[in-house]
Parts: C-alpha cells; sequence; structure tokens
C-alpha cells in the first residue's frame, strides 16, 4: 500500500526528509508465546541512577521527599486486621485519570540529569526510554488474553521514547468503572498506609488521608539484549531492615488479594497475578513483594512474602503456567521491532504499536496531534544541546 504522501508531508515549511521516505507502517510482530520460548535473554542487573517525588497536588520534584519506610507489624502478634475500607470515600483523594501525563516527569528528571548519565550524554542517543509500566506491559503480552495495549514511539536525537496510549476500550472501561472497583482500588493504597512509615524506625499512620497523587519514582538503568535502558517506576517503600540499603534492593512493593481457600484458587492466583507482580518486580530489581490477603469484609487477615526470584517456582509444573524466559524474549523481540521501525528522528513523527489479544502487533504511522508525547519545552531544552549539566552557564 503507497503511503499517502500529500497529507502528511503538507504544512511542512522545512523538508526534513524527502516526501517518498516517508516511514511506511511496518510489518506486524507475533505474540505467540510457543515463538518465544527458549533460553532467557542477556538483563543487565537494574542500578538506580536517581529518583523523583510528585506531592500531593502532583507537582514533580528531584528529590525522595515522597519516600516511604516499611514498618510491617510484629510477627509475634495476633495478626494484621487492617480494616482496607476505614476512610473511604471520605479521607480519599484519588489522582485525576483524565490528566495525560505521558512521559513528562521522567522527562523532567532527564533534562536536569542528561550531563550526569553513566556513560556519557551520547548514551542516551542508542537507549529506550519509557516507563516501568510500559515494559510490564510487553512482558505479560504473551499470556494476556483480556486487555490490549497501545504504545506511541518517536525517535528524539537516537533516543526511541515509548509512552501508552489508553485504548478506547480502556477509557470506556476506566469512565464506566463500578463502584466496587473504585473502592478496592482505594483498598489496596490503604494497604501501603497501614504498612509504611514516614520515617524510618517511627510507626505507621492510618487515620491520615489517602492520596495517590504522592509518589517517589526510582529512575533506573538497564540493558536488554543489545537494547539499553532508561526507565523510571514508581516504588511503594524502602525496607530499612533489608539486608543492603542500596537501592534498588532494598525496596519493598505492596499488594493485596483477596483470600484463598481452595487449590483451584491458589492456581489460577499464581498463573495470572503473580505473572503480573512478577514483571512489574523483575524490571526495577526490587526483591520482595509483600501481600495482604483480604476477607470479604475488606480486613487484612494475613501476610505473605512472595521473593520475585521464586514466583516462577510456583508455576514451573504447571502446562498452564507462564515461563519468565517468554516474557523477556517478547520484549527483546519488541524493542528490537521498534527500534527497525522507527528510523526516522523526528518528536513530532509517531509510530502507534497496537495489540489487541489473540493478535499481532500492528504499526501505523501518525504526525503531531493528538499522538505526539514529547514536549515542546523538552525538545527545546535537549536541542540547546548542553553538553554539560542543565543550569550551568557554558564558558564564554
Amino acid at each position: 500500500m503507497e503511503p499517502r504522501r500529500t497529507k502528511r508531508g503538507a504544512g511542512k515549511t522545512e523538508v526534513a526528509e524527502p516526501r517518498n521516505k516517508l516511514p511506511r507502517p511496518a510489518p506486524s510482530l507475533p505474540t505467540d508465546p510457543a515463538l518465544y520460548s527458549g533460553p532467557f535473554p542477556f538483563y543487565r542487573r537494574p542500578s538506580e541512577l536517581g529518583c523523583f517525588s510528585l506531592d500531593a497536588q502532583r507537582q514533580y520534584h528531584g528529590d525522595a521527599r515522597a519516600l516511604r519506610y516499611y514498618s510491617p507489624p510484629p510477627t509475634n502478634g495476633p495478626g494484621p486486621n487492617f480494616d482496607l475500607r476505614d476512610g473511604y470515600p471520605d479521607r480519599y483523594q484519588p489522582r485525576d485519570e483524565e490528566v495525560q501525563e505521558r512521559l513528562d516527569h521522567l522527562l523532567c528528571w532527564l533534562l536536569e540529569h542528561r550531563g550526569q548519565l553513566e556513560g556519557g550524554p551520547g548514551w542516551l542517543a542508542g537507549a529506550i526510554v519509557t516507563w516501568r509500566g510500559h515494559l510490564t506491559k510487553l512482558l505479560t503480552t504473551p499470556y494476556e488474553q483480556q486487555e490490549g495495549w497501545q504504545l506511541a514511539a518517536s525517535r528524539f536525537q537516537g533516543t526511541l521514547y515509548l509512552s501508552e496510549v489508553e485504548t478506547p476500550a480502556a477509557r470506556a472501561q476506566r469512565l464506566a468503572r463500578p463502584p466496587l472497583l473504585r473502592e478496592l482500588m482505594y483498598m489496596g493504597y490503604k494497604f501501603e498506609q497501614y504498612m509504611c512509615a514516614d520515617k524510618p524506625g517511627s510507626s505507621p499512620d492510618p487515620s491520615g488521608e489517602v492520596n495517590t497523587n504522592v509518589a517517589f519514582c526510582s529512575v533506573l538503568r538497564s540493558r536488554l539484549g543489545s537494547h539499553p535502558l532508561l526507565f523510571s517506576g514508581e516504588v511503594d517503600c524502602t525496607d530499612p531492615q533489608a539486608p543492603s540499603t542500596q537501592p534498588p534492593t532494598c525496596y519493598v512493593e505492596l499488594k493485596t488479594s483477596k483470600e484463598m481457600h481452595s487449590p483451584g484458587q491458589w492456581r489460577s492466583f499464581y498463573r495470572h497475578k503473580l505473572l503480573k507482580w512478577w514483571a512489574q518486580s523483575f524490571l526495577p530489581g526490587v526483591p520482595n513483594v509483600v501481600a495482604g490477603f483480604r476477607n470479604p469484609e475488606g480486613f487484612v487477615s494475613s501476610l505473605k512474602t512472595f521473593p520475585t526470584m521464586e514466583m516462577f517456582e510456583y508455576v514451573r509444573n504447571d502446562r498452564d503456567g507462564w515461563n519468565p524466559s517468554v516474557c523477556m524474549n517478547f520484549c527483546a523481540a519488541f524493542l528490537s521491532f521498534a527500534q527497525s521501525t522507527v528510523v526516522h528522528d523526528d518528536p513530532r513523527l509517531v509510530h502507534l504499536f497496537s495489540w489487541e489479544p489473540g493478535g499481532p502487533v500492528t504499526v501505523s504511522v501518525h504526525r503531531d496531534a493528538p499522538y505526539a508525547f514529547l514536549p515542546i519545552w523538552y525538545v527545546e531544552a535537549m536541542t540547546q544541546d548542553l553538553p554539560s549539566p542543565p543550569k550551568t552557564p557554558s564558558p564564554k
């Protein structure tokens, strides 16, 4: 199929590339798990480059002010008995999900630190920059049967940026979210309030407001196969008692799940929920997920720690289970697919990768709004090409 040249080239005063060179949609990428079995690919141990915080108004701060400290109840006590419904809805400030933040907070961090990147600013030119959550979706794709996704990709100064686009189905689902599901979301955040303190050694205070605008984010560097990665993800808390205080090995992920009473329920939990927990924690190198199991009344009655590196053991002998190698091999294949598809260096050009369960990943090409996601302030600041860190005047 011939690309429509005239329309896409219209309105462009400077001709950055010949019109007949406008990218054609690439072939598709299959997602069948059988295609990705094989040895586990190389994955560099993630190292933390820095962090940032978002406050109660969702404002960015380039520091760790929002970091909380793991403070579980004593193991010799009567059990947790946390009321996860407490404070709902009157002490709840949920984040405005209509605001599309894209990569903006991560780009703020990148602008502040581009001059101090390990490997030099040139390292960024070959890297992929994204959120941990986007990579998590890629890892779980071969086994996902419910929810599709869309990832927008743009290349700028050599770097490939990936930013999720809310699918029409996901948007419809969000807007029609039933009250019970809204309450379940609250309960997950409430559990964190019972398990975390504001200072090391102090006790949790569950009497305050649950405000989901507040977030502490770690910025990490890794490499999957031949793909250098720079990504950021939200961290629930750090464990002051961890064997190593070196992030990310001191971080803890907190989750809630309903109580399980039968082998079938546990099997389903291991196949579906544990896969997502593994993908989310393995990528940034978070060693443990602590789960609170809640009863139908919304009380957490027991806690269980799932070490990230042991999660696969629960499904190793389940023929309907998942395999970490398949997840990582597919993610590596997608990154190669994206790198070879998005060849034009232009922050206003977007390749939209779309996937629905049961089908392959497909690509469409767009220019400018509404898909372009790299903000003008970022593009302009990076184009000024400071070899030194920002805010440092260049020598005359």
